[in-house]
């Protein structure tokens, strides 16, 4: 159970009072230089925990992901759902998250999240089904959702003014962490038995500890002074400011409630104070946000890098952790230099490297002759175990070279039509045949041995995916929340950064819960160019005899 908010906290941690200090020695500090001392630092690291947790489980389903497809034998569909269902949590309580932490408090928010996100975490090593699963992973959702909005709220509202854009920033820095610390793991436990459990189950113990360590900070002020604690709430202020009078700042925060109160959640679409192209500027920045891809990246990138020639999941993981290493580095001079440089420079940078970056791996890997239908497809151990894979066509069959030579043998028996390739000349091409499990029995698809990828494209491919990732951690990943929060008064900022959090969700989850499908519709216009390749061939054949069909890829 989360404890009630008390008024003035537990009383641990008490700083000294250095306000007596400074008057002792008749030189007091300026005013610009207080406020910010050692208790505000730790309780803003303490509540910005939660950023590193959220960015765990983010990046956490892109190595177990790889793992849960062939324990539990995965569909498309089925794959999408469990990076998804999370999305779904997370969409739930952004809208409803507000109202929890304006009535119970942004500590109990905080609390009650861990100890919601250590349940889950339960949950999901426990479970042994799909259905149980996605509970799990709804659950974490619903709770890495509620920190992020009481966290993020919680530290702006203790941190003094001078210094509220650096702290508030730990938790951004803090979840590129997290997601590097999911990328390590993800490589750690790749080829553990079961070691998606093991993944799921170490956030466990930071969580426990974070709800321990929050019990022992006190409310956030402002939270005090909407329900009428204002004695209560100076008291805090004393102890986060390291100064005795408060007067001016709490007179500060009664001011800005009473502005609140002059506006309504519908004013964001009405044309008082210029207030609906502001929110409209919000939302096309979220927008953006989301459909640059970044999702994909995050929840798919073991599965994706697999894909373009990373071929065991220990491989792709650890290319994966490029990722994570480059998000932190990137975030972390954007963070500092965001005050001198500007948030409008750095998302004109950020996105016009991304542009190119994307051009790029576009390029590569229209030079990479793969089967995008692979990268959702479920594994069985047996598959798993074979030397040398090869993956093909809509029936996600595998063969070692013993298996190939027989098939050649077979195919080589038929009569050959002079419009079909021969088998040197499909050598030359690194390809191989086999016959596709969808398609009639003597009708046989071109796929292209993994093996066979030049190295050069492979790492070209995952140096452009790494500059995109670095151009989005400087550029459309933390500016336009910082953004959002200057656009928008004070009065009714809380409800305008509600919407774009909620609309956030809304696009991740959307793009998320399709990325599979998009990508697997390749297979449906690779079969229907089969088809028509497999006419066309017949009409210009002697003997009619369809030995042979060609297998075309469809570019997006």
């Amino acid at each position: 159970m989360v404890p009630a908010e008390n008024p003035e906290g537990p009383g641990l941690l008490s700083p000294r009072d250095t306000a007596a200090e400074a008057q002792r020695s008749g030189s007091p500090r300026p005013a610009r230089a207080r406020g910010c001392g050692m208790f505000t630092l730790l309780s803003s690291i303490t509540a910005a925990v939660s950023g590193l947790l959220v960015g765990y489980e983010l990046g956490l389903i892109s190595g177990a992901l790889l793992q849960l497809r062939t324990l539990l034998a995965l569909t498309c569909h089925e794959q999408e759902m469990v990076v998804s269902s999370l999305l779904i949590g997370a969409l739930l309580a952004s809208l409803t998250g507000g109202v929890l932490i304006d009535r119970y408090g942004r500590r109990a928010a905080i609390i009650l999240s861990s100890c919601l996100l250590g349940l889950g975490s339960l949950i999901l090593i426990l479970s042994l089904s799909y259905e149980v699963l996605i509970v799990g992973r709804i659950a974490i959702g619903v709770s890495i959702s509620l920190s992020s909005i009481a966290t993020c709220v919680y530290i702006a509202e203790i941190a003094p003014q001078h210094r509220r854009g650096l702290l508030v920033s730990l938790n951004e820095l803090m979840i590129v962490i997290g997601i590097l610390f999911a990328y390590i793991s993800n490589y750690a436990f790749a080829n553990v038995s079961h070691g998606w459990k093991y993944m799921f189950g170490l956030v466990i113990p930071f969580g426990v500890l974070q709800a321990i360590a929050m019990y022992f900070l006190p409310p956030s002020p402002r939270f005090l002074v909407m329900k009428g604690h204002e004695e209560a709430a100076s008291k805090v202020l004393r102890r986060l400011r390291a100064i005795s009078d408060t007067t001016e700042e709490l007179t500060g925060i009664k001011s800005s409630l009473k502005d609140e109160y002059q506006y309504s959640f519908w004013d964001l679409f009405r044309s008082k104070d210029n207030m609906r192209t502001r929110i409209m500027i919000g939302l096309t920045l979220v927008f953006f946000v989301q459909v640059t891809g970044q999702p994909n990246i995050l929840f798919y990138a073991s599965t994706v890098l697999k894909s373009v020639g990373f071929q065991s999941n220990e491989a792709a993981s650890l290319a994966s952790t490029g990722v994570g290493v480059v998000k932190v580095i990137s975030t972390i001079p954007a963070t500092l230099l965001v005050d001198h440089v500007g948030s409008k420079t750095f998302l004109c940078i950020g996105t016009s490297v991304m542009a190119a970056s994307l051009v790029t791996m576009g390029i590569v890997n229209l030079n990479i002759p793969m089967n995008f239908t692979n990268i959702c497809r479920s594994q069985s151990p047996i598959n798993q175990s074979l030397d040398k894979s090869v993956f093909y066509g809509p029936g996600n069959l595998s063969a070692n070279d013993d298996t190939l030579r027989e098939l050649f043998k077979g195919i080589t028996a038929h009569s050959q039509n002079p419009l079909m390739p021969t088998r040197n000349d499909m050598d030359k091409r690194g390809v191989t045949i086999l016959p596709n499990a969808r398609l009639n029995p003597a009708e046989y698809l071109i796929v292209t041995d993994p093996a066979d990828v030049p190295a050069f494209l492979k790492w070209l491919s995952l140096a452009s995916l790494l500059v995109y990732v670095a151009a989005f951690s400087i550029g459309l990943g933390p500016m336009p929340w910082l953004l959002l929060s200057e656009i928008f008064p004070g009065g009714i900022r809380g409800r305008a950064m509600a919407l774009t959090s909620s609309m956030n969700w809304g696009i991740n989850l959307l793009i998320s819960l399709t990325f599979l499908t998009v990508t697997d519709d390749g297979e449906s216009c690779h079969r229907d160019i089969s088809s028509v390749s497999h006419l066309v061939m017949e009409a210009f054949s002697e003997d009619h005899h369809p030995d042979l069909l060609f297998s075309f890829h469809c570019s997006f």
